[in-house]
């Protein structure tokens, strides 16, 4: 996770950071999956290739233009991703957000700002233009977006008929054109006016166009390098205060701090067979449990609580990067408390609880202690101790929860396994121009492939007229539509894809439950040991869950019919 901008905001408004903080670079073997995320806000892809991201458990709602003569105001996939994410995790009056393990929300949400600081500096432009060229000569104005949107609608990608069509539409305006332009219907200076009026609107879109190419060449540029590991950082000159005054800036400030805050929150959530939220689905399931007897008889042992059992385990898991042999094996896993809320399947929302338990979204240390050793049984929360995996850049998270009860004079001690598997590929695909094969020439037996402009004459038209309404965004999504992420929304879980369709994910999730096991049986064995329990039917328990162990695969747990 990105270090924490000391920034941590609390619950009730009041900030406690202790002022700038000087920007750090990513944490080590996250940046894949952030910068597949981040590359989503400078796409110039068409909208509609979001609905494949979709899965099980998350869909992405499209909301479409009021109407098809508005579709010219409906946005690319850059510009509505950029806009759903800046108002879902910066909004004044969004819901909390759910933790996006393996991948760095703040950067995303930068990248957002930055893509949406260069779309800013481009319609400003095009606003001129249009004021210029379109304003000034309205009528002529309408009759251009009359026939583009007239091919906009009717044309089809896979109907030739659709896009011939069209194209005649063009054609009509353009002779109507031509006609005002030779032969005006009205003398003198009217004559003048409707000659250029029928003209300015060509010189401005020629304008707009190499505006357009050149801003389409910069975000392209940022796709690609973030996707190829070289991206730089966004610059996002707004989120810094210039002065005491500058409240928009502080608003971004806290914001940013506050997303950071929630990314480091120790409270997760429950929900049925989606499994926790940002952890994934719980995919393997093993229990040691076994009654506590005395291993001197007539002798009682020492009695303990749950949290000296975790306690033990948790500094075994701490050793997991050392082995004895010098072959590799495992990084250095994150070893954490956690505390599991449940809530329902269908929940579209989560609350953070803000009591004196807590401090900055995070359980405090006394209150995890309690519900370690007092709620293990009918409603509340619930302790679990978590080892995490990062790997594959970000794209794979590895999570083992470690739950002890002790019910009367049982001890179960239980490990589950969860796997966040990569993004969406769709977040992945790099930009390649669009190419088309014609005729070399004279030599019509000969072919070749000429690489097309990066902004198509329709989509000049389209940025030309959104561009004096972006000023107003919400404006902007009435007319022409917007996305709605999922809920209860979480930039990594809301984009996940299975890991076991990667043979090597697969196998990693698979070989490092093995190891993990031992050392929470290991840990235990000791523990109890050491406080006078008869450890040869936990002995036995374990050997039984060993051979278990060695054919380990992926399950339903969560559905309870595996």
């Amino acid at each position: 996770m990105r270090a924490a901008l000391g920034a941590v905001v609390a619950q009730d408004g009041f900030d406690f950071s202790p002022g700038a903080q000087v920007p750090l670079t990513g944490a080590a073997g996250q940046t894949a999956a952030t910068h597949a995320l981040a590359s989503a806000a400078y796409r110039d892809t068409p909208l509609e290739e979001f609905l494949k991201t979709d899965n099980e458990w998350h869909k992405t709602t499209v909301k479409k233009p009021k109407s098809a003569f508005l579709s010219l105001f409906q946005p690319n996939l850059g510009e509505a991703f950029a806009r759903a994410v800046q108002v879902r995790l910066l909004g004044g009056a969004r819901k909390p957000l759910i933790q996006s393990f393996g991948t760095e929300p703040q950067t995303v949400v930068e990248h957002c700002l930055a893509a949406t600081r260069i779309r800013r500096a481009r319609d400003a432009k095009l606003t001129v233009v249009m004021a210029l060229s379109a304003l000034l000569f309205l009528p002529g104005t309408l009759l251009w977006l009359t026939a583009f949107q007239l091919r906009r609608t009717i044309t089809g990608p896979e109907n030739r008929r659709a896009t011939a069509l069209g194209s005649i539409v063009l054609v009509v305006a353009g002779g109507v054109s031509l006609l005002f332009l030779l032969r005006p219907p009205l003398p003198g200076l009217w004559g003048v006016y409707l000659r250029v009026m029928v003209v300015a609107p060509v010189i401005g879109w020629w304008v707009a166009k190499q505006i357009c190419e050149r801003s389409a060449q910069d975000m392209r540029a940022r796709w690609e390098s973030l996707l190829t590991g070289s991206g730089l950082g966004p610059k996002i000159p707004e989120a810094v205060p210039q002065d005491p005054n500058h409240t928009s800036a502080e608003r971004l400030r806290k914001a940013l701090a506050q997303l950071t805050a929630e990314q480091n929150s120790n409270l997760v959530f429950y929900a049925g067979p989606k499994g926790i939220l940002g952890m994934g689905t719980r995919w393997g399931s093993w229990h040691l449990a076994e009654e506590l007897v005395s291993a001197e008889p007539g002798k009682d042992f020492n009695p303990f609580r749950s949290w000296d059992v975790i306690r033990a385990i948790h500094d075994q898991l701490r050793m997991l990067e050392r082995g004895p042999l010098h072959t590799g094996g495992f990084p250095k896993p994150s070893v954490a408390h956690w505390v599991v809320s449940p809530i329902g399947e269908g929940a579209k929302e989560v609350t953070r609880p803000n009591n004196t338990d807590t401090d900055a979204y995070r359980i405090k240390g006394h209150e995890i202690q309690r519900i370690c050793n007092e709620q293990q049984f009918g409603s509340g929360n619930r302790h679990y101790l978590g080892v995490q995996f990062v790997l594959w850049d970000g794209q794979l998270v590895l999570t083992f929860l470690v739950t002890v009860t002790v019910l009367h004079k049982t001890l179960r001690i239980e490990v589950t396994g969860h796997a966040l598997g990569p993004v969406h590929s769709l977040f992945t695909t790099k930009p390649e121009p669009e190419k088309k094969e014609v005729t070399n020439g004279w030599r019509f037996w000969e072919t070749k492939e000429v690489v097309q402009p990066l902004v198509k004459p329709d989509e000049v038209v389209r940025l030309a007229v959104r561009a004096p309404f972006t000023w107003f965004p919400p404006f902007v999504d009435f007319l022409g539509g917007k996305v709605t992420l999922p809920e209860p929304f979480g930039l990594r879980h809301a984009w996940a894809s299975p890991p076991w369709r990667h043979r090597f994910m697969a196998d990693d999730a698979l070989r490092a439950a093995t190891p993990v096991l031992r050392s929470v049986h290991a840990a235990t064995m000791r523990m109890l040991e050491e406080n006078g329990v008869d450890t040869e039917v936990f002995g036995t328990r374990s050997t039984f869950m060993s051979n278990l162990v060695q054919d380990v695969e992926p399950k339903k747990a969560d559905l309870y019919n595996a």
